[in-house]
């Protein structure tokens, strides 16, 4: 009944942007809490961002001063800005909604960071 699906991804050299989008559809209430996960190569699946009622964000420690959370809830989509991107940045990117019945997850984008 919740289906997101990612946007934007793609490939760019370093120091380069991307601007991740994620459509909701379904049952979304408008105050859940919503974010971006990566998962590289071989690795466990990570919380990159996290937004929820009243703006409030979150970022991981490795993407701080670089990427920027946000969304738009008239469109019920949230956005990821990517600045400055590193070659370790790397990953498929999944954007996912936390609610009663979640968490919901996308099909997730494939961002792909070159030296």
């Amino acid at each position: 009944q919740v289906q997101l699906v990612e946007s934007g991804g793609g490939l760019v050299q370093a120091g380069g942007s991307l601007r991740l989008s994620c459509a909701a559809s379904g049952s979304i209430f408008s105050g859940s809490f919503m974010g971006w996960y990566r998962q590289a190569p071989g690795k466990q699946r990570e919380r990159v961002a996290g937004i929820r009622s009243g703006d409030t964000t979150s970022y991981a420690d490795s993407v701080k001063g670089r990427f920027t959370i946000s969304r738009d809830n008239a469109k019920n989509t949230v956005y990821l800005q990517m600045n400055s991107l590193k070659p370790e940045d790397t990953a498929v990117y999944y954007c996912a909604v936390l609610q009663l019945g979640g968490p919901y997850w996308g099909q997730g984008t494939q961002v792909t960071v070159s030296s």
